[in-house]
């Protein structure tokens, strides 16, 4: 249940302080978004540049169809924000059953992206001119590593996304925060593209957890500043996305895990 901090940071009156507690987390799905555009922008353009010149092959529909999902999501997130902070609360609650299909239909369509994707790799090894065969088997330890992080962002979105919308009734301050948080997971697909930022891949995973933590900053200070105490959205979030991380940290650059993520693919046949 929202507890009498919470009501005090959200619902007080006047001042610079109310005026952060409504428009903050518009604030935040903007930073999000804005976070996807640095990371996927350049990157697609590169890549559609490839295909066009023959480096790659056509990107495949679900490619597409993820990427729509994933941005129909993060428009959600800023409508449903904005709807909050401006007082409509009944239509917030109507959209807010659009979560509730976009959410599986995103992790579904992440799931049979990573096979298709790495899939075009495990081809390229095995049909492509051994100069081009031999770049793409340099580059497949980092592809099997970077599918720890997407298996991991697709559970950790999926059971927060899950309890966030089963809070909304009896804790609209949790649930609120857990649909950000949620998102925030999925947030290492931007920030490890985004080309000006330093990255600790492929020695490790480590830039894989603090770029978003950086991004959800803002958020989790100003609750820290407002209700003087760590909201229980956040203790969720860190026990959600403990074991899965600690796991992805101990598996990252593991010959043990490359052989169990080959056979995955059906590419036991080929060497590390």
């Amino acid at each position: 249940m929202a507890t009498a901090a919470d009501t005090i940071g959200i619902e007080a009156k006047g001042g610079w302080t109310a005026f952060v507690d409504r428009w903050i987390y518009v604030f935040m799905a903007v930073l999000f978004i804005a976070t996807v555009f640095a990371g996927f922008i350049p990157h697609s353009i590169n890549m559609l540049g490839d295909v066009s010149a023959g480096k790659r092959p056509p990107l495949p529909p679900i490619l597409h169809i993820h990427a729509a999902l994933m941005g129909s999501w993060l428009v959600l997130l800023l409508v449903q924000a904005t709807l909050m902070a401006t007082g409509r609360d009944g239509f917030h609650k109507q959209l807010g059953l659009l979560a509730m299909m976009l959410a599986p239909a995103m992790v579904l369509a992440g799931f049979f992206l990573i096979p298709t994707m790495d899939g075009q790799v495990i081809d390229g090894i095995r049909h492509a001119p051994p100069p081009v065969a031999a770049q793409l088997r340099a580059v497949l330890p980092i592809v099997l590593n970077i599918m720890l992080v997407q298996i991991r962002i697709g559970v950790e979105f999926a059971i927060l996304v899950a309890i966030g919308l089963s809070a909304r009734r009896f804790d609209s301050d949790t649930h609120k925060r857990l649909m950000f948080l949620a998102t925030s997971v999925a947030l290492p697909a931007a920030t490890d593209r985004i080309p000006w930022l330093p990255s600790s891949i492929p020695g490790s995973a480590l830039t894989v957890e603090l770029w978003p933590l950086l991004v959800l900053a803002p958020m989790f200070v100003w609750d820290l500043f407002r209700l003087k105490r760590i909201q229980r959205a956040y203790w969720i979030w860190l026990g959600v996305i403990l074991v899965p991380g600690i796991l992805m940290h101990l598996l990252w650059n593991a010959a043990g895990w490359q052989r169990f993520a080959l056979s995955l693919l059906g590419a036991s046949d080929i060497a590390i």
